[in-house]
């Protein structure tokens, strides 16, 4: 297995929505992925309380690492990115295989 982490900050504002209205749609998107794309077990998408750190959290599990590669050019998935894109401002990601 194959765990996935990314995480965001995100802009205040962005396509007229404020940072919160933003970070609630993206976890929708994102989570909404499991069951449309193959090999994707799991996505969690979690809010940092901490001020100063990164808005928002994707922890995702593949079943191996060519499932991993098929979700990141995954139609259901370049569309949530394109939104993605248009409403975060760092992105930082981490892949790592489960023993």
């Amino acid at each position: 297995m194959v765990r996935h982490i990314v995480l965001w900050k995100l802009a205040d504002n962005a396509g007229g929505k404020s940072k919160k209205e933003n970070m609630a749609i993206m976890k929708e998107k994102l989570e909404g992925l499991v069951g449309q794309v193959d090999g994707l077990l799991s996505a969690q998408v979690t809010e940092n309380f901490t001020p100063g750190g990164y808005d928002l959290c994707l922890v995702s599990t593949h079943t191996d690492a060519a499932a991993l590669a098929a979700y990141q050019n995954h139609p259901a998935h370049l569309k949530v990115k394109e939104f993605v894109h248009t409403v975060i401002t760092d992105r930082a990601s981490h892949d790592t295989e489960l023993d």
